[in-house]
């Protein structure tokens, strides 16, 4: 068997971690500016945009345009791309890719625990450690501008995080390797980190979050999303938002979008464990409608399905959504890009739904698309980030931070990255201003894509 990591022994990998800093010093990521010739931020959002639902991107364009931390939730591509024009450690991990604030949350674990992660993987590769670290703080700095804290305010938010996930990566640093593969952080992990810091009346909030997350189920999303029509259960229309198959196409061309759905899910399956196939037997095709979802995915196809297990009251709800091209990605890849993004989350997350798979799909819209599958609600739920006070997006912020530092140790050389950190908080106080740099510049940057959207040269519609 052919060993990576543990080819080196634990003093080599840190040497290797202190060496780094001689590459890309830590004080070193204090710095940004843009890059010479760097690319207009709607040239590279329109160009995204090339093979996405033409007829959805208005609604893209209105919600990346109400603020600049909406921008930036939408447009990964150009902050990974300024990244990438800037020196860097070299100490490669998976990444998430879009690490913002919004892509954490809690989630039902196969063994019915509520536990906080990740939750967005559409843009997951292999990159240097910083990328994810630095898109976190510039949503720690844009958030905390958006709810109207001082700048001393989002400095300690944004240098708590770097804190927490320098620590944390000294911590897994430690750890034997399966106790760091079944690191986790659930509820009551929650309130043991950061009881002292949120205070009685968060551990409030917190709990009662919690309760209404494990609300959010197939069963309760059924019973929103359906109804009876004609004697039939059917997915009920919200459009633009949520259009059933048979309000989208034609009779016949419905039909033939059924019938590809249907042969994804056959695909899908085969990606699935042997006990997971066996339980998705289980469940039959009943309906089919598509979504729009979040704000950087609107215009991607993205369906939700509706599936019924021993009864009208048994139902399960997937959604199937497309996967492009990583924006971290530097060029084509054999690798299917839903398996890319399926096998990032399973490396990411502690626990990860029990139906996540991928299919490639031949032959749709006339193309070879890929695709991704996972349940629709299984007690999702996330922090609201523009009710948050400074304590409590302070609190939050240092438990993505911690999330954050969990994944990479799983996927990197933990050891290592460690070491480049170092004990002091050179890297915390480095983050305070790269956060806000970058906050000034997605300012600018969502300045000139609103205009754009005001002038008419980007179609929107508001209000959904």
């Amino acid at each position: 068997m052919t060993r990576t990591l543990g080819s080196r022994e634990p003093a080599a990998r840190a040497a290797a971690g202190r060496a780094a800093r001689e590459i890309a010093p830590l004080e070193g990521h204090a710095e940004y500016a843009p890059a010479g010739g760097r690319v207009d931020p709607i040239t590279l959002v329109t160009s995204d945009e090339a093979d996405r639902l033409a007829e959805l991107l208005p609604i893209r364009h209105a919600r990346m345009a109400l603020s600049p931390l909406a921008f930036l939730r939408g447009s990964a591509g150009v902050m990974a791309a300024d990244l990438a024009a800037a020196p860097h450690s070299g100490l490669l991990t998976q990444l998430c890719g879009d690490a913002h604030l919004f892509n954490f949350g809690v989630y039902a674990s196969p063994e019915r625990r509520l536990v906080f992660d990740l939750n967005d993987f559409d843009e997951t590769y292999p990159g240097p450690f910083e990328w994810d670290v630095k898109r976190l703080a510039a949503s720690i700095a844009l958030a905390g501008r958006a709810n109207g804290f001082r700048r001393k305010d989002r400095a300690a938010a944004v240098r708590f995080a770097g804190r927490r996930y320098r620590e944390a990566m000294t911590e897994f640093a430690a750890m034997r390797e399966l106790d760091l593969w079944y690191a986790r952080a659930d509820m009551e992990d929650l309130r043991e980190q950061f009881g002292d810091r949120l205070g009685k009346s968060r551990l409030a909030r917190l709990t009662k979050a919690g309760a209404k997350a494990r609300t959010r189920t197939s069963l309760q999303a059924y019973r929103k999303l359906t109804a009876v029509i004609d004697g039939e259960r059917r997915i009920v229309a919200d459009p633009p938002l949520l259009v059933p198959v048979q309000d989208l196409v034609p009779d016949l061309a419905r039909k033939q979008l059924e019938s590809q759905i249907r042969g994804l899910l056959d695909g899908f399956r085969e990606s699935l464990a042997e006990d997971r196939r066996r339980l998705f037997d289980a469940f039959e095709f009943v309906d089919l409608a598509r979504k729009v979802v979040g704000v950087g995915s609107v215009g991607t196809r993205c369906w939700i399905v509706l599936l019924t297990g021993r009864d009208d009251e048994d139902p399960l709800l997937l959604q199937v959504k497309e996967a492009g091209p990583s924006v971290l990605a530097t060029g084509p890849s054999d690798v299917p890009e839903g398996r890319r993004v399926v096998a990032g989350q399973r490396l990411m997350q502690a626990a990860s739904d029990i139906f996540l798979g991928w299919h490639r799909l031949e032959g749709f819209d006339g193309r070879t698309r890929d695709f991704y599958v996972r349940q629709l609600r299984d007690w999702k739920g996330g922090g609201v980030v523009e009710e948050m006070d400074v304590t409590g997006m302070s609190a939050y912020g240092g438990l993505c931070a911690w999330t954050l530092a969990r994944a990479h140790a799983r996927c990197g050389d933990r050891i290592a990255i460690a070491s480049y950190l170092g004990a002091s908080d050179t890297f915390d106080k480095a983050l305070v201003s790269y956060a806000e740099l970058y906050a000034d510049q997605a300012e600018r940057d969502h300045a000139a894509f609103a205009g754009a959207v005001e002038e008419g040269r980007l179609s929107s519609q508001p209000g959904i």
